[in-house]
């Protein structure tokens, strides 16, 4: 897998720093321990949570095509103990995703530099994936 080496930003105006992104119930509430939790399986909570991203990325003045960093926190199991052999892992839900949205950031282009972080939960027991996003905003 190809990782992006870094991204040079010139004449934005700012940037916007998404908070972690998971694939949860409208209703769910890490708080009062209510609602639901994840939404599907690793793969649909991938594809759940790159649409988040760019809605809101959208809703920001942004979108995908200016996408500086990716942040993916991955829930184990690791059966040879590297992040990547998760099951939990989807790098070909996300390529399809931005073959689709935003080609030039698929694994086999120019994606944005990214860190892919193994972990042992996340805020609630179902999900397997968060992913934290950075994007330019330009002028």
């Amino acid at each position: 897998m190809p990782w992006g080496k870094g991204t040079v930003v010139t004449g934005a105006k700012g940037f916007v720093f998404l908070a972690g992104n998971t694939a949860t119930a409208d209703d769910y509430d890490p708080f009062k321990k209510g609602g639901g939790g994840a939404v599907g399986d690793a793969a649909v909570q991938w594809h759940n949570i790159l649409t988040n991203i760019k809605s809101d990325l959208e809703e920001l003045g942004t979108s995908l095509d200016h996408l500086v960093r990716l942040t993916f926190f991955v829930k184990g199991p690791f059966p040879s103990g590297g992040v990547l052999s998760s099951p939990n892992f989807c790098q070909d839900v996300m390529d399809e995703f931005f073959a689709q949205h935003c080609s030039k950031h698929c694994s086999y282009n120019n994606p944005p530099p990214s860190e892919v972080i193994g972990v042992a939960a996340l805020a609630h027991p179902e999900l397997v994936i968060e992913i934290v996003a950075v994007a330019a905003v330009p002028d």
